[in-house]
């Protein structure tokens, strides 16, 4: 298996073995025993490997396709069961020195007003939040060190972590920020982030540096091994994704699956999380820029490769994508999903479903409720969990868990305590009529013993009001 065990970005991501993959690939693909082998192998749930992926993603077999699809929601099943965890991204800042030529905020866009929130704007974002019911947010912030630099990250986490609204709070809140050095990623991890995410965009380098033309992104290597410094830092939950559309999706997929394999190899865990965003329209940008932007049927294929390559992994999928797409993926292998987004600075705390400072357009506009009743409806757990962070089951810890099969002994628990305190205290009488039943079934997923009773006590007393157990 090629694991170059250096931290150089050209190496660990090495153009000519992308290259190489794709052509075998091309070979391999028609020789259905060696396409049999590589599902064969995924079925034992233990990952294939960039160039496995690289060969059922070029296999157009229909057959192949069918097992493929099949293995994908039952890998998914068994290490996530039928629990998805929700989120919501909160945008602090559309400030950005960048010149990335996919984003609206990049510097050179005049027609975009410039938005920062202040600390007492982002109480109240985080108080709208809550009251919503959402428990884990997604810190999001243009790359701008005047107007954005680490301290004022640091104190927008302190203040999202401050805010109590009727008993309840933000217990996990995730980071998507600019790459930046070691000791900034230990003062974030000192701060408490939950995962550390950031996108590459493109792997491809020459094609990276022409959407990046200007600004401290457009360092290739500096970003690329922006997940190395972060391992370092004492970030050990890290999120990976490229946002698909800019460039060949075969070549995105092999590369990001190198980048797993060589964060295994040199820290021992891959990435906690994979996002899966594809480019779409938004102010400055539009699709006919974009080739390479990808129907509907691969784009679904490509979830269900990885979910195979990457059995233990994290995935995720936002509100770029319509509710039809989205429970389409959820049966390929997503995990988590953003639900009530707004993707503007400052948009919870206003009427508008857009406005000028949306970095892109949300597809999938239901609120908070709709979503989680949706979820019900097609036999899914809404599970707002914050447990396995807030208990130090990061990393390591956590893959050794989630490899085992034991981290269902957690989640299953946590997803109905937690799924029980919002229909407690948020849920509209239809969404809570369904999530009762759903408790009232699943109840019987969780082992028997001390970890059941301990459950349903649990669930009786979140019942009579107590609130803010460790899940």
């Amino acid at each position: 298996m090629y694991l170059p065990s250096s931290s150089h970005a050209e190496e660990f991501i090495d153009h000519a073995e992308v290259l190489e993959s794709l052509a075998a690939s091309e070979r391999e693909c028609r020789d259905m025993h060696r396409v049999a082998d590589i599902l064969e192998k995924a079925a034992r749930c233990k990952g294939l490997s960039h160039r496995e992926a690289a060969v059922l993603m070029a296999c157009d077999d229909a057959e192949m396709e069918r097992r493929l699809y099949t293995l994908a929601r039952e890998i998914k099943h068994r290490f996530y069961g039928n629990r998805i965890v929700l989120f919501a991204p909160l945008y602090l800042s559309n400030w950005c020195i960048n010149g990335c030529v996919y984003c609206p905020y990049h510097l050179k866009n005049r027609t975009i007003p410039r938005k920062k929130l202040s600390q007492e704007e982002i109480a109240e974002e985080v108080r709208a939040l809550i009251r919503i019911g959402h428990k884990r947010l997604a810190v999001e912030a243009g790359e701008d060190p005047v107007h954005n630099p680490l301290e004022y990250i640091l104190d927008s986490i302190r203040t999202i972590y401050s805010v109590h609204e009727g008993g309840n709070s933000i217990r996990r809140v995730n980071v998507n920020i600019a790459a930046t050095d070691v000791e900034s990623y230990r003062r974030l991890k000192n701060a408490g982030i939950g995962t550390y995410i950031l996108f590459q965009e493109t792997y491809n380098k020459e094609q990276y540096q022409q959407l990046h033309p200007t600004g401290p992104k457009s360092n290739y290597a500096w970003h690329t091994e922006a997940m190395d410094r972060a391992q370092e830092g004492g970030c050990d939950d890290v999120g990976i994704g490229v946002l698909f559309g800019l460039n060949s999706y075969r070549y995105e997929l092999v590369a990001m699956l190198m980048h797993a394999e060589h964060l295994e190899y040199r820290f021992g865990v891959g990435p906690h999380t994979i996002s899966v965003p594809r480019i779409c329209p938004a102010d400055d940008v539009s699709l006919d820029h974009f080739p390479d932007a990808l129907p509907d049927a691969i784009f679904r294929k490509l979830v269900a490769v990885l979910r195979v390559a990457v059995p233990y992994t994290g995935m995720i999928i936002s509100t770029r994508e319509s509710a039809r797409m989205r429970k389409e993926l959820l049966d390929c292998g997503i995990s988590q999903i953003s639900g009530g987004s707004r993707t503007s600075v400052g948009g919870y705390t206003t009427e508008e479903r857009h406005d000028e400072t949306a970095q892109f357009d949300v597809s999938d506009t239901r609120p908070l409720d709709e979503v989680v009743r949706w979820l019900l409806e097609q036999n899914h757990i809404p599970s707002f969990c914050t447990a396995c962070y807030r208990e130090g089951r990061t990393g390591d810890r956590f893959m050794t868990l989630c490899k085992s099969g034991k981290i269902s002994f957690c989640c299953t628990p946590n997803a109905l305590m937690t799924l029980k305190e919002y229909l407690m205290d948020f849920a509209s009488p239809a969404t809570r009529e369904l999530g009762e039943a759903m408790i009232a079934r699943s109840i019987g997923d969780v082992p028997e013993g001390r970890v059941r009773e301990k459950t349903l006590e649990r669930l009786r007393r979140i019942e009579n009001g107590e609130r803010d157990f460790r899940f």
